[in-house]
This record gives C-alpha cells, structure tokens and sequence, in this order.
C-alpha cells in the first residue's frame, strides 16, 4: 500500500512540476498574431512633447499609458518624439516605460525641420542623412535589440513628392534607400540589432515606388500608412501592395474614425469596424505586422483621455494574443 501511495504521490508532483514548466514556457512564449504588434502614441508622444518637457506629472502619465499598451500583448510601443536635441529627455521617458513593461520601442520620430514641426528650419535630404547617423551613434543605449528605427516616418511630407512626376518619385526612391544604408551600418557600428527599413509611407506613393528592385534594396519590406472607409478593403489593399512589391507588408498607421472618412463613430461603432477589418487582416499572409494608431488623444483614440478603455481595445487584444473569434 505504501508502495502504491509514493507512486501517487510521485506522479502528483512530476505533474505540478511539468504544469509549472507549462506556464513558464508560455509566459516566456506568448501565443501571436503577428511578430511585430504594435500601438502608437503620437498625440501624446510628439504632438504635446515640447509643452510636457518640464511637466513632472507627465511621467506617471506616460507610464500609465506605456502599461496598458503592454497589456494587450503588443511587442512594441510607437513613439514618435523627434529626434533634435531638446527632446532627448522626453524620449527617454518613453524609452524607459517601454522598458519597465517589457515592449520594445518603434521609433517613429522625425527631425523637426523636415516637416518645419515647432518652427525649426527646413532642413535637406544630406542633413538629414548625416543628423541620423549622429543620433544614431551618439544614442545607443537608448536602443535594444528588437526595436525598430524609423529615421524619417512618411517622408514624402517633407519635400512633396508628386506621384505623377516620374523624377521626382526617382529622388525620393533614392534618397530612402541610401538613408536605409547609412542607418543600417550606423546600428552595426553600435552593436544593436534594430530594424531601420521600416519606412512608413502613404498608400498611394507605395503603388508608385515600391517596384521589387527598391522593395529589395530595402531588404523586403514595404510599410503603409493607410487610412479606409470600408474595413475590408485593408486587407485587399494590403495584398495589392505585397504583389506589386513582391515583399512582406506592415500596416504602418491604421484606424478609425477618421472623419471625412467614416463620419463620426460611436464606441460601440469603432469596435464593429475593427472587428470587421481584423477578420479579413489576420488572413492576409503577406502582413507580418500592424501599428493602430492611435492610443489616446485623436478621433481613432482607443483609451479616453482619463485611460478608459473603449470597447475596441478588447478587439485588439483578442488578436495580438492569437485569440480573435472572428478568424
């Protein structure tokens, strides 16, 4: 009897052991839609950044903020704080709250005199270029393997790219892929393994200028930013995309509602479009990953500006975690 009893008790152990390694393992190994997950922070993280700098209570804000994104099983937080000098501390604040929550960062900064954002002067494209490499190399703790770097997020907003003049598509096609280069052997130098070719672009200029030859030279992804009324027509735009490139697609910016687009939505509203938009997307297999923009302060905000949650963010925690019913 005893004999029979130890072998219970044996067995009962070995299987709250292998239970606990079940756990453990799928903690470290979280179940995914994508490999690159992803919720963007602009309203808060550039578009007030000047005003917040000296703001002590802005921290807690940002942490808050930072730990709810995690929560949805996102891999990244989007920050998009530009890149000059003043802002450096208000980066680091971001950077550190991504940290602590264990999100890597997305980059979407700029210089703020591409845009001419706070009154900077305009800059040129080899600024630009040789600003980057600076920032890069002179910064490399802010960076951890698995981030992504975007020098110069819809670039075209800066000099104008006219998608109907051939030249002009030609140049900027050019001056992409020779920012991709300095970039990528400026992470080198540094010893980080951080993805710089995510070069977000409007829709329109990735039909225009992503052809296969520059899609490779960018080492095979094409990143859009694209804004639509009808939430089926991400995913046939997305496949569009994918086959005129011949390369992978990240869904740069997308949401909802955007006014002149969808009119004004409800709550309950935004959760049906998303949801509506997400059973086409996770099928899509040339996606490998998604930023919703945004998460607070603008009309596809997902949280309330007191951290609420609205109805949506349930949509998109169902499919960073792999568990979305609408599959």
């Amino acid at each position: 009897m005893k004999k029979y009893f130890l072998i219970i008790v044996g067995f009962a152990l070995f299987m709250a052991a292998f239970l606990v390694g079940l756990r453990e393992f799928a903690e470290a190994h979280p179940q995914r839609q994508w490999e690159f997950q992803s919720i963007d922070t602009m309203k808060y993280s550039r578009d007030i950044s000047q005003d917040r700098l000296r703001d002590p209570s802005f921290v807690k804000e940002v942490d808050n903020q930072v730990a709810a994104i995690a929560k949805t099983g996102a891999t990244h937080v989007a920050i998009a704080t530009p890149y000059d000098g003043e802002f450096l501390p208000m980066m680091k604040l971001w950077v550190r709250a991504a940290r602590r929550n264990g999100l890597k960062v997305w980059f979407r900064g700029n210089w703020s005199g591409w845009e001419g954002w706070y009154n900077y002067p305009r800059m040129s494209p080899e600024e630009h270029q040789a600003k980057t490499r600076e920032f890069i190399l002179a910064n490399a703790s802010l960076f951890e393997d698995g981030d992504v770097f975007t020098s110069c997020p819809e670039c075209e907003n800066g000099p104008g790219v006219n998608i109907h003049i051939e030249p002009n598509v030609n140049q900027h096609r050019q001056f992409l892929i020779e920012e991709y280069g300095i970039a990528k052997e400026a992470f080198a130098e540094i010893g980080k393994d951080v993805r710089a070719n995510f070069y977000s672009m409007n829709y329109d200029l990735a039909k225009a200028m992503m052809d296969p030859q520059t899609t490779a030279a960018l080492d095979g992804v094409v990143v859009v930013d694209h804004y639509v009324a009808d939430p089926r027509a991400l995913a046939s735009d997305i496949q569009e995309i994918a086959q005129r490139s011949g390369g992978t697609v990240i869904l740069g910016e997308f949401g909802a509602p955007i006014p002149n687009l969808n009119g004004e939505m409800t709550p309950a509203q935004q959760k049906e479009w998303l949801e509506e938009a997400m059973k086409d997307l996770v099928k899509v297999q040339s996606l490998k990953g998604v930023n919703y923009w945004v998460n607070a302060g603008g009309t596809t905000a997902i949280w309330e500006e007191n951290g609420r949650e609205r109805p949506a963010v349930g949509i998109i925690s169902q499919v960073f975690k792999g568990k979305f019913g609408g599959k």
